[in-house]
This record gives structure tokens, C-alpha cells and sequence, in this order.
């Protein structure tokens, strides 16, 4: 099972000292589904269009569903106002690929779905 991830484009963040109790408490919420932080901050270096703002990626070894569950689980909704009330932003929940992904195969997949669209 692949592991899933999620990501948050984050912008608009309004200083307050309820932003600083979220990173204090959000590993405590990641623990149970064992939950870590890839990417976490401010600095990127954008080699194509406009990427306004800060990116946050958390993996999920366990899969979609473990990342599911994190982010409903009354833990975190305890705290997610302390983030949302004072910082814009989008969150996803995607599924990663496994080792053996070939993005070859993807290709053969979308031209044989629908071979008109696809057309060389």
C-alpha cells in the first residue's frame, strides 16, 4: 500500500499567538497515524508560474486511510480553527505511488481510456 500524503498551500497568514499553539499541538495529532512532516516552511524556489505563500507536506505511511482519519479525528479538529481563522489556504489528501510506478504505463492508460483525445 502506498502511503498518502498531505499537502497544504498556505497564504494570507495573519500573526497570532493561536498559529503558534497549532505547531505546538499538531504532532500530537499526527502521532496516532503516524503522521511526519516532509516539508514544513517558507522557503521554495519557484522554476515554473506563481506559487504565493508557504507549503506543507505531512506523509502518512499507513495510506489514504490513515490520513483520512487524522485529519476527521476529533484531535485535530480540535485545533484546526486555530489555523483556519487566522491563515488562507488548500489542503489535500492525495494517494502516493508505489515503488514499482511507471509513469509509461500511466501514458498506456490514458490512451487506450480514451485513444481520440490522445492522438499523436
Amino acid at each position: 500500500m502506498p502511503a498518502a500524503y498531505a499537502l497544504a498551500h498556505l497564504h494570507g497568514r495573519t500573526p497570532h499567538p493561536d498559529a503558534i499553539e497549532y505547531l505546538e499541538r499538531i504532532q500530537g495529532t499526527l502521532d496516532p497515524f503516524h503522521g511526519r512532516f516532509l516539508i514544513h516552511g517558507d522557503t521554495l524556489e519557484v522554476v515554473e508560474g506563481e506559487w504565493p505563500g508557504s507549503v506543507v507536506l505531512i506523509e502518512f505511511p499507513g495510506g489514504m486511510a490513515d490520513a483520512r482519519e487524522w485529519y476527521a479525528s476529533p484531535a485535530y479538529q480540535d485545533i484546526l480553527t486555530l489555523r483556519t481563522d487566522h491563515t488562507d489556504g488548500d489542503v489535500i489528501l492525495a494517494d502516493g505511488v508505489g515503488p514499482g510506478y511507471d509513469p509509461l504505463k500511466r501514458a498506456e492508460q490514458l490512451r487506450s481510456a480514451d485513444p481520440s483525445a490522445y492522438a499523436r
